[in-house]
């Protein structure tokens, strides 16, 4: 390809996690929380800019987390599911003045996802073999996911927790699906996330 992809990394983070007991997003991590963690892969990746979408306690990890340097957009709507947050991403990014080539869609409960594995999406989208770049589970194709602007429309009328997936099954012969190699479990309940910080110790 001629020119560089414009591409925008939007973070998914307005869940209330309900089986932590308590905001997801603020669970220490490193040096910092889950979602701070989150924004910066996002941040060191080759993408153009990041976004963030918060949702049930939005307030306070506004307090608790510098938001400053990126975009965070909040969706009154997260009881809806995964897919209203999507789509009021994709719209908010609509009234805006910023026209992307793809939009990596990636979740603040995946730390083990690093930039070097969004960086390879990216380089895999650029290519331009296919228009949906997601990850592979034993089961399906999902999150991170990289859709080209083309899914557009189809995106901004999501609504519930499974919509970005019936994207994905649907245009099969669109969509490339790279191995994250273990890196793309996700932190469910507060036993998990215990297990991954001990795990993490151990290395």
């Amino acid at each position: 390809m001629g020119k560089k992809n414009q591409i925008a990394v939007i973070v998914l983070a307005a869940g209330e996690s309900s089986r932590m007991q308590q905001p997801k997003q603020l669970l220490p991590w490193g040096e910092s929380t889950l979602l701070g963690h989150a924004i910066e892969i996002a941040m060191n990746s080759m993408a153009n800019e990041v976004y963030v979408v918060l949702g049930a306690n939005a307030a306070k990890i506004q307090e608790q987390i510098d938001l400053s340097k990126i975009k965070c957009m909040v969706n009154k709507d997260w009881k809806k599911g995964l897919g209203s947050s999507i789509a009021h991403a994709v719209q908010y990014l609509a009234k805006s003045d910023k026209h992307y080539d793809g939009l990596l869609f990636m979740l603040c409960d995946q730390p083990l996802i690093d930039t070097n594995y969004l960086n390879s999406m990216i380089s895999t989208f650029t290519d331009g073999v296919k228009n949906i770049v997601a990850t592979a589970y034993k089961q399906r194709n999902g999150v991170p996911v990289l859709y080209h602007k083309k899914y557009i429309p189809l995106l901004s009328t999501l609504d519930g927790d499974s919509g970005a997936k019936e994207i994905i099954a649907k245009n099969r012969e669109d969509v490339i699906a790279l191995s994250a190699e273990g890196k793309e479990i996700d932190l469910d309940t507060y036993a998990a996330y215990q297990h991954m910080i001990q795990q993490s110790k151990n290395r």
